[in-house]
């Protein structure tokens, strides 16, 4: 079958499995327990409180333990020297004072609006390039921090102190022409920086807008099994099929060796209490134990000279309690996997080879780091690896092994109900794509043979396939 003749759904489904394409199984009706995205973890729940619930599975102690943890995920940390001892240190550099405020109720991040005070939910990593000799300081940070500014560009300050400069988005628009002759009008960023408190920066500064992504599932990608990740690289396409994927080979800080990247936008983070201490030192300037400096570079003196919130600023029962909340938020059951129309976009997305990258199914590890998170059998849509997503996509900035034109494959279950979680479809890693049709299209390098099969597709059949990502 050609994606170019237009089918109705139930005449795509037996076209497919006529030639052999899915027989009795994965695309006429829903595989058993299809539905349970997170396994026995899943959770039936679609309204906006869709991403902030514990998983399934977690008995009424353990759920008092994840209750702690949100108080800690959702409160703001103040300044000090402060009578709340247990919150204090904020800054002095920061992006927000709580990490809900990122991740908003859990979910998706977004560009900042044209008169936004502070980007809030979108973070700028900076980075300048590597020169001969600093191979240590690239293996144990994965960049070279730009010298004034460090990493991560931080656009608040406690008062007294000026923040780091302000984040501004413009955007350029282009239009695509799909084969039906339909237009896709698709829209990139510009970044604009203003009011830059500590002078120029360096003149070959790397920069990467972030958006937040989701908290749901992280603890059951943590325990995904190593070995089930790195037999599904292919980062010399030995098998030819134009897919290479890489696995991120980054530093783990508490074991102090190189680790499997799993975590953020480019893989460099091998696990969530380490994406976490980060995210307290980079986002709100906390220390904690594996991070125990607060985040001024050596040229932002007065930052250096102010008082502390104590040592670490994020004691080790906080950190603790933040990562029990992060492991076991859950993911919510998928909708309508038996619709018709649903199951036809199933079999496109397939066809097109979007599950190469976005692999449905894993299973966890016997030995998880929560017994609940052990032996599920879940459906992320993704391979946690890092692959070459073309021209258009990329940001240029190098962060441990992958390159400037590599992402990670970032997980597409409960991509359905971002709108009803977050209030926005701002889809890709700077919140370019407007819906998931304008993601697609970005897709380049080896997402080129997907995006054109999508192009080919006549509007029943994009249909179909945004019925299906919907359902996820």
């Amino acid at each position: 079958m050609s994606a170019l003749f237009p089918l109705r759904p139930a005449l795509l489904l037996l076209s497919l499995c006529g030639l052999g394409g899915c027989g009795p199984g994965p695309f006429d009706r829903a595989e058993p327990g299809e539905a349970l995205s997170a396994g026995t973890a899943s959770v039936r729940q679609f309204d906006h409180n869709a991403f902030s619930q514990p998983s399934a599975n977690l008995t009424p102690s353990r759920r008092l333990a994840f209750s702690v943890g949100n108080s800690f995920f959702r409160n703001p940390w103040v300044i000090a020297p402060s009578t709340t001892t247990a919150r204090d240190g904020l800054g002095p550099l920061f992006n927000t004072n709580a990490c809900q405020n990122c991740h908003i109720k859990d979910g998706r991040g977004h560009p900042p609006a044209a008169n936004a005070a502070s980007a809030v939910s979108m973070l700028l990593r900076l980075s300048i390039p590597a020169q001969p000799g600093q191979a240590a300081q690239l293996q144990r940070h994965g960049v070279i921090a730009e010298p004034t500014y460090g990493s991560q560009l931080q656009d608040m300050a406690i008062p007294g102190l000026a923040a780091e400069g302000k984040i501004r988005l413009d955007w350029e628009y282009r239009n695509i022409r799909l084969a039906d002759g339909s237009q896709v009008e698709l829209r990139q960023p510009r970044l604009q920086l203003s009011a830059l408190g500590y002078g120029t920066l360096h003149p070959q500064t790397q920069f990467s807008l972030r958006s937040a992504p989701p908290m749901i599932g992280l603890g059951l990608l943590e325990a995904i099994p190593a070995a089930d990740l790195l037999a599904r690289a292919d980062p010399d396409d030995a098998d030819g099929d134009g897919i290479s994927g890489r696995a991120n080979q980054v530093w783990d800080e508490a074991r102090g060796e190189p680790a499997l990247g799993r975590f953020g936008w480019k893989a460099g983070q091998p696990s969530l209490n380490q994406q976490n201490a980060h995210a307290f030192a980079g986002d709100m300037g906390l220390s904690t134990a594996l991070l125990p400096a607060d985040d001024c570079t050596a040229a932002q003196v007065a930052c250096r000279q102010l008082p502390a919130g104590g040592r670490p600023e994020v004691s080790d029962e906080i950190l603790a309690s933040v990562l029990f909340y992060s492991r076991n938020l859950a993911v919510p059951l998928r909708r309508g996997v038996n619709k018709p129309q649903v199951l036809a976009g199933k079999a496109l997305f397939h066809q097109a080879g979007c599950a190469a990258c976005h692999v449905p199914t894993f299973t966890t590890a016997s030995q998880a780091a929560e017994p609940e998170l052990a032996n599920q059998h879940i459906r992320p849509y993704s391979d946690l690896l890092l692959h070459d997503m073309g021209a258009d996509l990329a940001d240029n900035r190098p962060e441990f092994q992958a390159d400037g034109r590599e992402w990670r494959t970032p997980p597409l279950w409960g991509i359905g109900l971002t709108r009803t979680v977050s209030g926005h479809t701002q889809f890709l890693h700077d919140g370019r794509a407007r819906n998931l049709l304008e993601a697609i299209l970005w897709h380049g390098g080896e997402g080129e043979s997907a995006r054109q099969q999508v192009i080919h597709f006549d509007a029943g059949q994009r249909a179909a396939l945004l019925a299906f990502l919907d359902s996820l």
